[in-house]
């Protein structure tokens, strides 16, 4: 497995440890760490993606929340929100990671933590949020003048 792959499934668990018991996601990322074993070379792009969701939560769980339309953000399972956080976070914030990419990483992560229907669940929200931003992107650069 991957370096990157095995980070997003360390910040799935701290994401999904703060959704029970919240705190600072410093507290959690050392706890989990600690529980799980995570190998310290996937430990600082993991405590980014964290730290990069917990940042900008707010814009995450709009998207998400806009993309779900028989969902509500509140009524999907921990793990799957969890993800979809991460993924969205990706999507939107972080220039480095194609899109494409993020998607293929949270539909695995869906299989090996979620439920039999989470992948598809992930796929078809992430999905959505991607063609909504490519979409607003195609906008706001016919909108500028070269």
């Amino acid at each position: 497995m991957g370096k990157r792959r095995r980070a997003r499934e360390l910040a799935v668990q701290v994401l999904f440890h703060m959704e029970y018991n919240g705190g600072e996601p410093e507290e959690a990322f050392e706890l989990v760490c600690t529980h799980f074993e995570a190998p310290e070379s996937v430990q600082p792009f993991s405590k980014d993606l964290v730290k990069g969701v917990i940042e900008h939560k707010e814009e995450v769980d709009s998207r998400i929340r806009r993309a779900s339309r028989n969902w509500k953000l509140e009524r999907m399972s921990r793990v799957d929100r969890s993800v979809l956080r991460l993924a969205t976070y990706e999507i939107l914030f972080r220039d480095d990671i194609p899109p494409k990419v993020s998607i293929d990483e949270a539909v695995e992560l869906g299989k090996k933590f979620g439920s039999d229907d989470s992948a598809a669940f992930i796929n078809g929200i992430l999905d959505n949020i991607y063609n909504t931003w490519i979409a607003e992107r195609r906008g706001s650069d016919e909108g500028q003048v070269g």
